[in-house]
């Protein structure tokens, strides 16, 4: 197995486009486990951990543009203001060291339905824009057509990614996630959930429980519809039990799960709906909150 280990970005991409089969190494938290156990032997590691830029993050107020490489520990640390969602699904990855080495690049890369970035990138609103570079150029793919089957997404070959662009929270956003254990477990379900209160929406995104991360647009669609049609964005009004059941509903029906060693598709839609409510719950206590405070 060949190793290659560019110094920047644009030996990075040269390197990818003279070995596109070559596997990109950041944190390597996912990829160490797969060459430890045979799952996979590409012919050649990409060694990212020297293009520095990829650890770094910038924030112009109204989007913060995340590196690939910029470790969930800083994540937790830095940018629980503008991105709290994400933060919040960060601290649930792995152990200390595994936050201190992975990333939400790799996360993209590996496209796991279960990643635990990725209900938080969903929920955070369609204007989330994955960077993918290569030789050729930049562009900058939506989050909902990221992800394109089962640990597959839609970038090119010869393609890296350099950054991922989400806007700054305007609401309360939240992260929930089931697992066979408290801590270092893959996620038997994850929900994500975000208030949107500029543009009068609401985000969602479900993990571990479909073929690839999704949202939950149904849901989306029926509580969008209620907080507008009753004032509720300006009156801060509790929201009544059959909405939170049906918001509910309507994200467990969302969900296409399998039954595996993790746990049941009876068991993950069940507690997709739980979640749901409670993440629901949560953030429009905040919300509440919130503008009580302003006023």
């Amino acid at each position: 197995m060949e190793f290659l280990r560019p110094a920047t970005w644009d030996e990075a991409l040269a390197a990818k486009a003279g070995r596109p089969a070559a596997l990109p190494l950041a944190g390597g938290t996912d990829v160490m486990v797969e060459l430890n156990f045979d799952v996979r032997r590409p012919p050649a590691l990409l060694d990212l951990n020297r293009v520095t830029e990829l650890a770094e993050w910038s924030w112009d107020g109204a989007v913060v543009r995340l590196g690939a490489a910029v470790p969930y520990s800083r994540i937790i640390a830095e940018l629980a203001g503008p991105l709290p969602g994400l933060a919040l699904a960060a601290r649930t990855v792995g152990s200390p060291q595994i936050r201190n080495r992975g990333g939400v690049g790799g996360n993209l890369g590996a496209a796991s339905p279960a990643g635990d970035a990725h209900p938080a990138l969903l929920a955070a609103g369609p204007d989330v824009l994955v960077e993918a570079a290569s030789v050729r150029g930049t562009r900058l793919i939506p989050i909902d057509d990221f992800y394109t089957g089962v640990k597959r997404n839609s970038l090119a070959a010869d393609e890296l990614i350099r950054a991922v662009r989400i806007p700054v929270a305007d609401g309360p956003q939240q992260f929930s996630k089931i697992g066979t254990r408290n801590a270092m477990v893959i996620a038997v379900c994850a929900f994500g959930f975000a208030l949107h209160p500029r543009t009068r929406t609401v985000g969602t995104g479900i993990g571990s429980a479909a073929p690839t991360p999704r949202r939950a647009a149904e849901a989306e669609e029926y509580l969008r519809e209620v907080l507008a049609e009753r004032g509720l964005w300006e009156s801060g009004e509790l929201l009544d039990a059959e909405v939170v059941q049906r918001f509910g509903e309507l994200v467990k029906a969302a969900a296409a799960p399998i039954d595996d060693v993790r746990g049941t598709a009876d068991y993950r839609r069940h507690a997709l709906a739980v979640m749901a409510r409670r993440t629901l719950t949560w953030t429009w206590n905040d919300f509440r909150r919130q503008i009580g405070s302003a006023a």
